[in-house]
């Protein structure tokens, strides 16, 4: 018993003295006012709660009404400063890359790769997104774009009963069309398995990035090194078809193909930047497909109006 109480004062005397210090190092940067919450966790379990519910403004809006409209916290396993001011939100993104850096939080930059485009700076990044854009917008895909989303959707429409849920179908069809963009693939039970493998993944971006506190993200990192580990059987696959003369007219070719300062990209740089190319549609395009049907649905004009276009 006396052992069990000593061990749990050494524990409370060194959870004051790291708040303490947690207390000390925000003064000291000079951060806006704000609470950092529990140790380690912070106030993510508040946020991931908060925008599990249908109106998740209140975590911003009690803590603006608290403490101002830009305010300190602790997310996601590190310090974060939140801005509900649209001057100063204004003034942050016109000056991002002079006076502001991009970043991620640890749960998401981990899960991504090191490699991955939202993480690349410099030279390096400038010719990755200037060859996403270009074979984004080169003849080729442009043409055959239209006949894969066409091909894919009416696909789909017919493998669906009567009752679906639109948003987890529209994912689907995301992730179908963007494995065929980046890799030639068809719909199948590759692709199949390694979107239920990214959905994991991408459950991992919104949590506590330690996998002891944590389930979803050891899920995640279990569930990224699956995905990772079939993305580097392609890419070797094609790396040695490439060689050979065999070359495709997808991302991928283009990657393989490109001409870099360092040679050629390695395997590992390539499976990091696919894993992002695939997470970077598959959330946002999926939703705006969504509303899309949802809120021509609820206008019958503009549903015939669009139809006569």
């Amino acid at each position: 018993m006396a052992i069990f109480v000593h061990y749990l004062s050494i524990l409370l005397i060194s959870a004051v003295i790291f708040l303490l210090l947690r207390a000390y190092r925000l003064r000291r940067l000079r951060l806006p006012p704000g609470n950092l919450g529990l140790p380690f966790v912070g106030e993510t379990l508040q946020l991931i709660s908060a925008y599990k519910t249908e109106n998740p403004e209140p975590f911003i809006d009690e803590r603006a009404k608290r403490h101002g409209s830009v305010f300190t916290t602790h997310v996601f396993g590190e310090p974060t400063v939140f801005s509900a001011d649209p001057e100063t939100n204004r003034f942050i993104l016109q000056n991002e890359g002079k006076l502001f850096e991009c970043s991620y939080p640890g749960s998401i930059s981990n899960l991504l790769g090191k490699h991955s485009l939202l993480l690349m700076k410099g030279n390096l990044h400038k010719r990755m997104h200037s060859l996403t854009m270009s074979f984004a917008n080169s003849s080729i895909i442009k043409d055959q774009l239209l006949v894969d989303i066409d091909r894919l959707i009416r696909l789909n429409l017919d493998s669906w009963t009567d009752r679906i849920l639109l948003m987890e179908a529209a994912k689907k069809i995301t992730f179908e069309l963007a494995v065929k963009q980046l890799m030639s693939f068809d719909p199948g039970e590759w692709s199949e398995s390694l979107r239920k493998q990214y959905v994991l993944v991408i459950e991992g971006f919104f949590t506590v990035p330690l996998p002891l506190f944590s389930a979803t993200y050891r899920r995640a990192i279990k569930a990224r090194r699956e995905v990772a580990e079939a993305l580097s059987k392609i890419v070797k696959e094609r790396r040695e078809e490439y060689e050979k003369g065999e070359r495709e007219n997808d991302m991928l070719g283009a990657l393989l193909g490109g001409e870099w300062e360092d040679d050629q990209l390695s395997n590992e740089q390539i499976v990091d930047f696919m894993v992002a190319l695939l997470v970077a549609g598959y959330e946002t395009t999926s939703t705006i497909m969504t509303l899309a049907v949802k809120f021509l649905t609820q206008i019958p004009l503009a549903l015939a109006q669009l139809k006569i276009e």
